[in-house]
């Protein structure tokens, strides 16, 4: 599972870009309990997400310009104009050159040859996110392809990212884990677009999972706060009970409530 020990390409932020940022803080606190604390007067209405002061996000109100309601995953860069010349050397595509934020780090939104968006953070002031793996807050990604070989060979080129294939009852997972630590720093996962009736319709994307005490109690407050669920609650040996949500506002999530290593 993700923690906040970062290291080079392994996710070390994540951001919400919503219609409503009040209608959003409202959901996401009473879902997970988060509070929102704007950056400043200078960062153009960008805020944090905190569970007990600790940063579990970041969030900032968007046009439609800007793009549908949904999360950005970050994976740690760095040198973010390198990276960015990477992915378009790899047939990606960068939405948003790398630019300075203040004196927090330097930030990039990129896309993979499928067209799905990610970011990069090269920290500086800011390292990341200040809790990951625990309950309300971000543990896991999952992206959700239409070719695991040419996504695996993206990253790996980009990033740095290695994969390696999982057995489970059915079939085989692919994991992701960053080539410092191995497979002990796995953090996310690779699916086929084809294989989910879920995702195929909304198309590739990458999926974030926060950590939960209680799977079911968080899906039904979130469908009581306004949310939909895209998948019921589901165990799955091993691993946990998830589900798929989205927020008001169209943003996709999961939640799952991770089975104790060795239970």
């Amino acid at each position: 599972m993700l923690t906040t020990r970062f290291v080079a390409g392994a996710p070390n932020w994540i951001d919400l870009g919503t219609p409503d940022i009040d209608g959003a803080t409202s959901f996401y606190h009473g879902l997970f309990g988060w509070d929102f604390r704007s950056a400043g007067p200078d960062s153009g209405g960008y805020g944090f997400f905190q569970a007990a002061g600790r940063t579990a996000a970041g969030a900032m109100q968007t046009t439609p310009e800007q793009g549908p309601p949904s999360w950005t995953v970050y994976f740690q860069s760095a040198d973010a104009d390198a990276t960015a010349k990477a992915v378009e050397q790899a047939a990606g595509s960068v939405l948003l050159p790398p630019d300075d934020i203040m004196d927090k780090g330097c930030m990039a939104i990129l896309a993979d040859r499928a067209g799905v968006s990610f970011g990069i953070w090269q920290p500086a002031a800011l390292r990341g996110l200040d809790v990951a793996g625990e309950p309300g807050s971000l543990c896991w990604i999952e992206l959700y392809t239409p070719d695991i070989a040419a996504a695996a060979a993206f990253y790996n080129r980009v990033l740095g990212l290695e994969t390696s294939a999982m057995p489970f009852p059915g079939g085989t997972y692919t994991c992701v884990n960053p080539s410092e630590g191995g497979e002990d720093a796995m953090f996310g996962g690779v699916v086929p677009l084809a294989d989910d009736p879920t995702e195929q319709e909304a198309g590739a994307y990458w999926l974030p999972y926060f950590e939960v005490t209680d799977t079911d109690a968080v899906v039904a407050k979130a469908q009581e706060l306004g949310g939909r669920v895209r998948m019921p609650a589901t165990s799955m040996e091993g691993v946990g009970r998830m589900a798929k949500l989205s927020d008001p506002y169209g943003a996709r999530f999961a939640v799952i409530r991770s089975e104790p290593a060795g239970g």
